[in-house]
């Protein structure tokens, strides 16, 4: 979990690069951070555990440590879509930057997706507010990540990475 946190901070920091938009780009960079000091001190207290042996309080604190790196990617996701929303400039020509960029904008087409069929097939009430109970959730990059890839369609793989891992390579 801790080192999927680390794919998830080098997404964050490469789109806070690639983002038109100074606030989001802050917050982008922010949210990054963060992850990255919850997702070290997971590391941490992990090997600790290990070394440690089995104990109850190393157990709590070890859920809660994973617990808030879940919460943190979150955030960082959600700050992602603001930052994919808002537009992003050209990718460097490396090609992890050009993945994330393709990432985001295969969400970002999917939002427009959604959106434009629920405005097609809305259901409004007499107020013209949307009915919740039939709308469907706009898409998020949390979905897009959870989501297995589609087998159906003539879609390239991603390039295998040189070396390491690339901030795409296991879809957080």
């Amino acid at each position: 979990i801790a080192s999927d946190g680390q794919a998830v901070v080098r997404f964050g920091h490469i789109l806070a690069k690639q983002c038109l938009d100074q606030r989001c780009s802050t917050e982008l960079l922010r949210a990054s951070e963060h992850t990255q000091t919850l997702s070290s001190q997971l590391g941490i207290v992990a090997r600790v555990k290990a070394v440690t042996g089995e104990s109850k309080a190393s157990s709590e604190l070890l859920l809660s440590n994973a617990q808030n790196l879940v919460r943190a990617v979150r955030h960082l996701l959600r700050a992602a879509e603001a930052a994919s929303v808002k537009g992003l400039g050209q990718p460097s020509p490396d090609p992890e930057a050009e993945e994330v960029a393709a990432f985001c904008l295969q969400w970002k087409k999917n939002l427009s997706w959604h959106r434009a069929k629920e405005a097609l097939n809305s259901n409004r009430d007499e107020l013209g507010l949307r009915k919740t109970r039939e709308a469907k959730a706009e898409p998020t990059l949390m979905a897009l990540v959870q989501e297995p890839p589609p087998q159906t369609r003539n879609i390239p793989k991603h390039p295998s990475p040189r070396k390491g891992h690339t901030a795409m390579d296991r879809h957080l």
